[in-house]
């Protein structure tokens, strides 16, 4: 772990001696009269948003330490997981010059975030039933990164760690491997995160959108070594994330938020499970796909029954323009009175087919 010469050959030259904005809260200091970072004394909202927030809240950091079993220093904050996936683009590749690697279908976010840095995206498909390409580490072409999405969105499937290990172990000397998490309380016996401390290659990435029900607020968290960490902080914007945000996330990961989080994930789980189940015998259902997040991707006869669903004012994601997932839908599980409504519409739906 304590080579980092893996790190610093793919981090952006010019980040390497850079010092990073000096902001005011990152400076620090202490004292009874803040006169440092030209904010307005005046307070006047209840609570008082008239000073900056901390660059890191202490308390949020703290409280994913715990819940995460990682160490302050390996945890970066940011605005929700989308803005990690662009702070590791923008700290790893060299616009016009670097590369990424996906394992398509996968999230779209990736090869966005790589397309408005002006970094080549180089897809590498995943197998039939969505995995990974056993010869995948001999199809990277150079890429500075890897993204691994596990859970996997859209399809839903997962990669055993221990799969996800032998990538790691395979490319310590090629590249490093961002393992998406987001979706990983609906699947938590899959986690990558204890690899960070045993591999300098590993980068895993965190939402409160998803499990913690969070997604309007936009907080998400980047796990790394702390040389990652600190380059990445090189670059993300002095105060991303605000005190509002900061002062709901951190009591969502109180020990009293993790324990309500992990009743509704096993709701939410059940619920996903009674749904695929109910609509597997449905004439003009052709795959119901098992998944590991808290959604479910389906395969069905045509491409009229996402304009059903529409018609019936259930809006769902239509998968249908991405490769290999023709006539897919997918759905993400709602509460129990939703998912009664959608599977009757659903039932309905194929009744009118057959008839």
């Amino acid at each position: 772990m304590s080579d980092v010469s893996l790190i610093n050959r793919l981090a952006r030259p010019e980040l390497l001696t850079m010092t990073p904005y000096q902001s005011a809260r990152r400076i620090g200091g202490s004292g009874d009269i803040w006169l440092n970072a030209n904010e307005s004394p005046f307070a006047n909202s209840d609570p008082a948003y008239n000073r900056y927030p901390e660059f890191q809240p202490t308390e949020l950091i703290e409280n994913y330490a715990r819940y995460s079993k990682l160490d302050n220093s390996q945890i970066l904050a940011s605005r929700g997981a989308d803005e990690a996936i662009e702070l590791l683009i923008r700290t790893f590749c060299v616009p016009g010059k670097d590369s990424i690697t996906i394992c398509t279908p996968t999230y779209g976010m990736y090869a966005i975030s790589a397309a408005t840095c002006n970094v080549a995206v180089n897809e590498v498909p995943l197998t039939q039933d969505w995995q990974l390409d056993s010869d995948l580490t001999t199809k990277l072409k150079g890429s500075s990164l890897l993204f691994i999405c596990n859970p996997n969105n859209p399809t839903g499937s997962t990669m055993t760690p221990e799969d996800i290990e032998q990538i790691i172990e395979a490319t310590s000397e090629q590249c490093i491997v961002v393992v998406d998490e987001a979706y990983i309380e609906f699947s938590a016996q899959l986690t990558c995160a204890s690899l960070i401390n045993q591999y300098n290659n590993v980068v895993v990435l965190r939402t409160l959108s998803k499990a913690f029900g969070l997604a309007g607020l936009r907080c998400g968290f980047m796990l790394a070594n702390q040389h990652i960490i600190t380059l990445a902080k090189k670059v993300i914007a002095p105060y991303p994330i605000s005190a509002p945000v900061g002062d709901i996330a951190a009591q969502a990961l109180t020990v009293d938020g993790v324990a309500q989080m992990r009743q509704q994930v096993s709701e939410l789980n059940q619920l996903a499970q009674q749904f695929a189940s109910e609509i597997t015998p449905l004439q003009g259902v052709e795959d119901v796909y098992h998944s590991g997040g808290n959604f479910v991707l389906v395969r069905f006869n045509s491409d009229n029954w996402f304009s059903e669903l529409g018609q019936a004012g259930i809006v769902v994601r239509n998968q249908s323009q991405v490769p290999t997932l023709e006539r897919c839908l997918r759905f993400s599980i709602g509460n129990e009175e939703e998912m009664k409504k959608l599977t009757t519409t659903l039932i309905d739906i194929a009744k009118q087919t057959a008839a």
